[in-house]
């Protein structure tokens, strides 16, 4: 049998720390939500660099394969050139000797010299316009390789930010697993203490009872002991992530409601409604005369520099009303 005063100390200090637990579940609920808003911005760049990252690939191959053919065009050009050179040296001066003697008229020999000259002069221009067209094909497929290079790194500096952004992930939900069931295990003592405790107050009850039906049937039962009540739940600290810092003068409106939000997220402290094309939803933020909250709720009334504020009462919502104050993005 327990002593009273201890069980209820017991049971108090049992119910203070399951509300510690739900605090600390809603805070670990909020940077889930913020971590998966992370992710989703990750996923996003990821993305967008894998985009660029293959447009080069597919540049850079193109260049390649134009680099080959400027090579093959150069060597069949260069080797033109030689067997005409060497035609010219080899058949070519005889030739020039007997236009020189055949010819009727001048006009014969100039036109029989101008078309030898024609013929090496077109080769010698196309092997000019193609190592022309090489180098500048390389000096591309050098510029490609650089940028590839650089859109590699950032694709796996990105792909890293993913995969750090999951794993804190993980482990933010394994934290608020821990916490559900550290919330069950204590509401399973509370439950066996409060049944001891009312077995025990039962038995006591009877033997007073019995002991003073001896002096009067009349005489009142000891009044039960009452149950301490248990200390206020402290909420846990919600700790705004890194932002711009940049602050806006919003209008604050106070609601007590329970439910759901438009982010998944049950509502509770910290809880901010806002409009998501002037807050992102998952911005963390600092609220003067509030303190910390996440954008994790949209309403139809929620336009422009609106925001709604969730208070666990009614009588604490109508006592804040609305008023415009000063928040400071995470």
């Amino acid at each position: 049998m327990l002593p009273a005063t201890s069980g209820a100390d017991q049971i108090g200090r049992l119910r203070a720390t399951r509300a510690a637990l739900a605090s600390q579940e809603q805070a670990g609920l909020l940077q889930l939500y913020s971590l998966r808003s992370s992710l989703d911005r990750a996923r996003s760049r990821l993305a967008r660099v894998q985009q660029r990252l293959d447009s080069a690939q597919r540049d850079r191959n193109t260049a390649r394969r134009q680099l080959r053919i400027a090579r093959r065009t150069l060597a069949i050009a260069d080797a033109r050139l030689g067997a005409q050179l060497r035609a010219i040296y080899e058949y070519d001066r005889p030739d020039v000797l007997g236009v020189l003697l055949g010819a009727a008229s001048l006009d014969d020999v100039i036109t029989g010299l101008d078309s030898v000259n024609r013929t090496t002069a077109s080769t010698g221009d196309l092997i000019a316009q193609t190592r022309t067209a090489r180098a500048r094909v390389v000096r591309r497929l050098h510029s490609l390789t650089r940028r590839t290079a650089r859109l590699a790194q950032l694709q796996a500096a990105a792909a890293a930010a993913e995969a750090t952004i999951v794993g804190s992930q993980a482990e933010r939900a394994a934290y608020i697993a821990s916490l559900r069931t550290r919330q069950r295990l204590t509401g399973r003592q509370i439950a066996e203490l409060e049944s001891r405790a009312r077995a025990a107050e039962a038995a006591s009850t009877v033997v007073t009872v019995q002991a003073q039906a001896t002096k009067s049937i009349l005489a009142p039962p000891p009044p039960p002991v009452q149950p301490a009540p248990p200390p206020p739940a402290a909420r846990a600290p919600l700790h705004p992530g890194p932002g711009s810092g940049r602050q806006l003068t919003v209008v604050a409106t106070a609601y007590s409601t329970h439910g759901g939000t438009a982010s998944g997220l049950p509502t509770g402290p910290g809880v901010v409604a806002v409009d998501p094309t002037v807050i992102p939803l998952g911005t963390r933020m600092d609220i003067s005369g509030y303190g910390p909250g996440i954008a994790a709720d949209t309403g139809t009334a929620i336009k422009g520099l609106r925001i709604d504020l969730w208070f666990p009462t009614l009588k604490q919502a109508l006592s804040w009303g609305k008023r415009t104050v000063t928040i400071t993005l995470r």
